[in-house]
C-alpha cells in the first residue's frame, strides 16, 4: 500500500511509535503534525524523502488546510485525560478534533481514523468520556470515510502509564484505587499503531466504531503483580478508597483548585473494561501482542525492539 498520511499529536508517546512504525512500511509518507516546535524536536528528524513535519495551530483553519493537503489518511490522537489550568477537555479534545475533521472534509482526505477512548459517549456525565464522546460525534456526522478506535490503557510507548508500571514493579508500596480490583485490557501501543495504520486503507474497517483492546482481561492489582514478578520484586499494595479518593478532588475543586486528578479522571481510571478482543483485531489485521511481550517492552522503556 502506499499512503500520504498525517498523523496529529505525533510527538505524543503513541505519536512516536506510530511515526515510526508508519516509516517502517514502504510506500507511506508521513506528515507529523505538531503544535510547537518543542513538539517538533521530540518527534526528531524525519527523512526527507519519507516525511515532514509541519507545526499547526488548530485554531488557524490555513495551517491545517496545509498540513493535510494532498493526504490520502488522518490519524487523529488523543488530546488529554488530566485537565489544566486553561486546557480542559473542550479546548484539548473536542475543539482539535473538529477543526482536524472540518479541514479533512475541505482537503478531500480519503479516511479518518479517530483514536479515541474506551467509555467515550456524547452523552456521559462525565467530562473526559463525553468529550471524547463529542469529537467521535464530529467525526461520524462529517460524511467522511472513518473507522473510530476506543482504546484502554496503551502501554509500550514510554508513557505515563508506563512510568507508573514500572515504578511499581521497582516495588514497594503500591498505591491503587480501590485496590486495583477494576478490570482491564491493556492494549500494546504497537498493535494501536498497526491497526490504526492499517486502517488508513479507505476499505478497512469502513465506517466503524472499534473496541480496540488487548488479548488479555485481569484486574490492576494483578497487573501490578506480573509486572512485579519480571522485575523479581513483590511489592505492596495499598488501597485508596474510590469514594474517599472523589471526595478529596471534589473538595480541591471547590476550594479552587484547578488540574490534577479530579472525580472524573477517578472514574475513567477505575472504569472496568470488558469486551471480545477478536472483532476489532480480525476487523484491523493486527495479531494482538501477549500480554508477556507487552509488559516487557512496558519495562524496557518502550524499546520496539
Amino acid at each position: 500500500m502506499r499512503a500520504r498520511i498525517v498523523i496529529t499529536g505525533a510527538n505524543s508517546a503513541i505519536g512516536r511509535v506510530l511515526v515510526q512504525r508508519a516509516l517502517a512500511r514502504p510506500g507511506f509518507h508521513v506528515t507529523a503534525a505538531v503544535r510547537s516546535a518543542r513538539a517538533a524536536a521530540e518527534v526528531g528528524e524525519l527523512p526527507a524523502e519519507r516525511g515532514r513535519i509541519r507545526q499547526v495551530d488548530y485554531a488557524l483553519p490555513e495551517s491545517l488546510a496545509e498540513a493535510f493537503s494532498g493526504a490520502d489518511a488522518v490519524i487523529h490522537l488523543p488530546g488529554i485525560l488530566i485537565e489544566a489550568p486553561g486546557r480542559g477537555y473542550r479546548e484539548a479534545n473536542v475543539a482539535p478534533a473538529r477543526a482536524a475533521v472540518e479541514s479533512a472534509r475541505r482537503a478531500g482526505v480519503g479516511k479518518f481514523v479517530l483514536v479515541s477512548a474506551w467509555g467515550a459517549d456524547a452523552d456521559s456525565p462525565n467530562g473526559f468520556f463525553q468529550s471524547k464522546g463529542e469529537a467521535e460525534k464530529a467525526l461520524l456526522e462529517s460524511g467522511l470515510n472513518y473507522t473510530v478506535l476506543r482504546c484502554p490503557v496503551v502501554l509500550g510507548c514510554a508513557s505515563l502509564a508506563d512510568a507508573a508500571l514500572a515504578r511499581w514493579a521497582r516495588g514497594g508500596w503500591c498505591a491503587l484505587l480501590g485496590g486495583g480490583a477494576n478490570l482491564d485490557r491493556p492494549l500494546d501501543a504497537r498493535d494501536l499503531a498497526e491497526g490504526a495504520l492499517n486502517a488508513c486503507q479507505p476499505e478497512r474497517a469502513r465506517n466503524r466504531v472499534l473496541e480496540f483492546v488487548g488479548p488479555e482481561c485481569l484486574s490492576v492489582r494483578e497487573l501490578a503483580r506480573r509486572a512485579g514478578a519480571l522485575q523479581s520484586s513483590s511489592g505492596r499494595i495499598l488501597p485508596i478508597p474510590v469514594g474517599l479518593a472523589c471526595t478529596a478532588a471534589r473538595l480541591k475543586r471547590r476550594l479552587g483548585g484547578r488540574g490534577g486528578i479530579s472525580a472524573d479522571v477517578i472514574e475513567v481510571l477505575t472504569t472496568e473494561v470488558r469486551c471480545d478482543p477478536e472483532d476489532a483485531a480480525r476487523a484491523l489485521g493486527v495479531e494482538l501482542t501477549p500480554l508477556e511481550s507487552t509488559l516487557r517492552c512496558s519495562l524496557s522503556g518502550g524499546d520496539e525492539g
